[in-house]
């Protein structure tokens, strides 16, 4: 098969994986070398489900041993198989590179033959980058569950971040639609990256010399619908992962019907707004102080879909407002809605010189269609209707914009169309800005 067929193949493959970002490493260039991964040398072009479009994002291969109910690449599906030899993969990347199409390399694969075959395929092609082609540009790459830990360990030498896809929320989920896994296959590699992770930096701090280790970290991916599985449930395991394994990143994927099977749910699109509506309470999770059992109750375990997660987590606890913006410390202003981590910031500074007014925090960056009702500036009440749930969610219901939602379509790397999803406030998936 050409090599352009396999990368139709593979790099079409590889779109339905999320949990792709380049930020976090700061790799350097070597004599000789050509590419950096530092900062001003990756370019964060996103795309509205959260994947990096500057990278080279390919499958190794789309063989697979498994058959998980919902994965186009499963054993028992008819479509077209190829796989890259590690050779391939080096010499694409740095072909793309020279000719300034991407800046680094995301490499995933379906397991094929076994884990630890799969795992030394992919460990191979990027110890060629590194140490033959001399590359220095991003590498991202999968750690895959089951592989002995000394090649995952290895690849960790060469990657600039590691994921390893939980996919299914729960236990339950797994044994229904992926019962060839296990949870614990998918949290031991994440446990042994993350140790890797803290003994290189606690031995850097001692010995200069000693390599860098995952330097962007890890990061896994979540498939949003394809089991009755909560709000509340998914952003308690976002919590718990953040918290014991140090991840950088949870993606989140809205499931896409592709497959039939009468495990699956009966739907017609993807549910991107409750995904967005995961990264948005993330966000809240990881820099406003939240905690799931904040945002979301038993008997309330899924967010409303009208309002973004804080918004609804003021309206339901009006109580503690108005918050006084000239003297409301920074934990509190970061729990106003329309209020972000930049805006609070700026409002520490600036009333520092001077009492803030209703004009002064929307010139620093407050959006003041939400914030009006949740804040008094000098004592004043700005809000345009009286203080209370009903009255605040009703008014802000009216302002909500009906937007068309354009049919789904996944980015392809042949495509000549992007994958656009219409929503007002979708930047607030990259910039956390609610």
């Amino acid at each position: 098969m050409e090599l352009l067929e396999k990368l139709r193949i593979l790099s079409d493959a590889a779109k339905y994986d999320v949990s792709c970002s380049s930020s976090g490493s700061n790799r350097k260039n070597t004599p000789s070398g050509i590419g950096n991964a530092c900062s001003s040398g990756i370019c964060h072009s996103f795309t509205p489900d959260g994947r990096c479009i500057s990278l080279l994002k390919i499958l190794l291969t789309n063989y697979c041993i498994y058959d998980c109910s919902y994965c186009i690449n499963r054993m028992s599906n008819d479509i077209e198989r190829t796989a890259f030899t590690p050779e391939e993969v080096a010499e694409l990347t740095i072909n793309f590179y020279k000719r300034n199409y991407i800046e680094g390399l995301f490499l995933s694969s379906a397991v094929f033959n076994n884990p630890n075959y799969t795992m030394e395929l992919l460990l191979r092609s990027i110890k060629l980058l590194r140490k033959q082609y001399n590359f220095n540009g991003y590498i991202h790459v999968k750690a895959i569950p089951g592989a002995d830990e000394h090649l995952i360990k290895e690849a960790g030498l060469y990657a600039d971040r590691m994921s390893v896809n939980i996919e299914l929320p729960s236990s339950t989920g797994l044994k229904l639609l992926a019962p060839q896994k296990s949870k614990n296959s998918i949290l031991s590699p994440m446990k042994l990256i993350n140790s890797n992770i803290k003994e290189f930096e606690n031995t850097k701090k001692i010995i200069k010399s000693t390599p860098s280790f995952v330097p962007g970290g890890q990061s896994t991916q979540l498939i949003i619908g394809a089991t009755p599985d909560t709000d509340l449930k998914i952003m308690k395991l976002s919590e718990n992962l953040y918290k014991a394994y140090n991840l950088k990143r949870v993606y989140y994927s809205a499931y896409v019907p592709i497959n039939k099977n009468p495990k699956l749910p009966n739907i017609k699109n993807p549910p991107l707004l409750r995904e967005h509506r995961l990264y948005q309470a993330d966000w809240l999770l990881r820099f406003y102080g939240f905690s799931a059992r904040e945002l979301l109750k038993e008997d309330t375990p899924n967010f409303n879909t009208d309002f973004d997660p804080k918004t609804n987590w003021a309206i339901n606890n009006i109580k503690l407002f108005p918050v006084e913006i000239n003297k409301a410390p920074y934990e509190i202003l970061l729990r106003i809605p329309g209020v972000g981590v930049r805006s609070a910031k700026r409002i520490l500074l600036s009333r520092r010189v001077h009492l803030l007014n209703f004009d002064d925090i929307k010139k620093l960056g407050v959006v003041v269609k939400r914030a009006q009702y949740f804040i008094t500036c000098k004592g004043k009440y700005y809000g345009d209707t009286p203080l209370d749930e009903i009255s605040i969610k009703n008014r802000l219901a009216s302002k909500v914009k009906e937007i068309e939602k354009p049919e789904y379509e996944q980015l392809s790397f042949f495509s000549n169309l992007p994958a656009a999803y219409n929503y007002n406030d979708l930047i607030s998936k990259v910039t956390g800005e609610i």
